[in-house]
């Protein structure tokens, strides 16, 4: 590598791989050294392990499930009312009502038998004898002769949930891959399920670097560390687990030791220290101790990032500046997280604007231009046309060292590798980056 690496430093980067390409050969060296169970059954990295349904919320899914029992396991009333066999309800109308005795108990405790009804709720288990549910709405109760009028005939099983009516025993209901939300939480409770098994959440060490990094009040020539900061939050955010390190100084040997240390995670990140300047070391200790994937991609902000692999476990050294290390977390430590959980990255929420001002790019580099975006009134939009609710205002601040041009953005734009940028009137997508688990 020393030589190689002296040209690079001296040269710059020459080329820069493209994005896409960037995150296919990424994957690829994944792919390598990584597999899913012997069995098959999940194809997770992480392994696989058994959680509570009630802390399954946003994990994925390592066996199919299929429902343990019928839901309802239990003929329910679907109404309030009265159980009544339908044959007895037989021509009944408001002019011509039936007259049946009310029967003991109400719900289950009751017994249904022939010219009776019994008193139940909505869920209610049917009683014995009953083969239907009469609406409150559509009786009359005589409660002193310990009678009731039926002013409406009902078919048998009308008003009634029959069992299995929400999910049948035995009945598919998620693949392996499946993210569980609080909605599947209760489907799974309620078929039978106590537990599920789930794939490992990624664990990630965030290893900040720079002899300029402090943690409290900077003084000259100092500067507060965030990237650790936001990289392990967005870890969280994104269903990993993260351990937040201390700082490493530029130094090799700090630096070799800090990523050994941490190839007990699923994943490593560094940030800061992944260029070509005299300091930027850590392409250099990534190539000794594993393999150098990537190094500079078609990328604005944040061409200087680096993708490796080191002992079978993924290191990903993002730029120091904090918009570039902020980009490259998404478009790279994200989608490598759900590959390792054996799922694909979810589509990023957007929002249609119309572009205030031009967004200038170059050739061959996607650009992510931070904006900021404004509700039309709502008589701009009255006319029933196609125009966005919204226009896209591209921050003054752009620089990759701004951080508040993200912080106080709304989204940004992608423009793409083929293109000189994008005029000012034109539709465009704002990528609403942040809010997306």
């Amino acid at each position: 590598m020393e030589g190689a690496d002296s040209e690079r430093k001296e040269a710059g980067f020459k080329v820069r791989t493209p994005v896409d390409e960037a995150r296919r050969l990424l994957r690829t060296a994944l792919e390598d050294v990584s597999a899913g169970d012997e069995d098959g059954e999940t194809p997770a990295a992480t392994g696989t392990e058994t959680v509570d349904v009630d802390r399954a919320d946003g994990r994925v899914l390592a066996v199919p499930v299929t429902a343990a029992r019928n839901v309802p396991h239990y003929q329910r009333a679907a109404m309030d009312g009265y159980a009544v066999r339908a044959a007895d309800t037989f021509g009944a109308s408001a002019r011509s009502p039936e007259v049946l005795r009310l029967a003991d108990g109400v719900g289950d405790d009751a017994r249904v038998d022939p010219g009776t009804a019994a008193r139940v709720h909505t869920g209610s288990a049917l009683p014995e004898g009953a083969d239907a549910v009469v609406m409150i709405e559509h009786v009359e109760t005589l409660e002193s002769a310990g009678e009731l009028e039926v002013e409406d005939a009902v078919a048998a099983g009308e008003n009634v949930a029959p069992i299995g009516e929400d999910v049948e025993e035995g009945q598919h209901l998620y693949e392996v891959g499946h993210r569980l939300r609080p909605s599947d939480l209760g489907l799974l409770r309620s078929a039978g399920y106590g537990s599920v098994s789930v794939a490992k959440q990624p664990t990630v060490g965030v290893i900040p670097t720079g002899e300029e990094l402090v943690e409290g009040d900077p003084g000259p020539g100092e500067v507060v560390e965030t990237n650790g900061l936001t990289v392990s939050r967005l870890v969280e955010r994104w269903g990993g687990r993260a351990t937040y390190r201390d700082v490493v100084t530029d130094d090799h040997d700090s630096l070799r030791v800090a990523i050994q240390r941490d190839l007990t995670h699923d994943v490593v990140v560094t940030t800061g220290g992944s260029s070509v300047g005299k300091r930027d070391l850590l392409p250099e200790v990534i190539d000794e101790l594993g393999e150098v994937v990537v190094h500079g991609v078609g990328l604005k902000p944040g061409h200087p990032v680096c993708l490796g692999i080191v002992e079978d476990t993924p290191v990903l050294a993002l730029p120091g500046y904090p918009v570039a290390c902020i980009v490259n977390a998404v478009q790279f430590l994200r989608p490598t997280l759900r590959w390792l959980e054996g799922t694909e990255p979810d589509p990023q929420p957007t929002t249609r604007a119309t572009l205030e001002r031009k967004i200038p790019s170059e050739p061959g580099t996607r650009t992510f231009a931070r904006v900021q975006l404004e509700a039309h009134e709502a008589d701009a939009l009255d006319d029933g046309g196609d125009e966005p609710a919204y226009t896209a205002t591209p921050t003054r601040a752009s620089g990759s060292g701004v951080l508040s041009s993200v912080a106080l953005a709304d989204g940004w734009v992608v423009v793409d590798d083929d293109r000189e940028g994008i005029p000012a009137g034109e539709t465009v997508v704002v990528q609403n980056w942040e809010p997306n688990a």
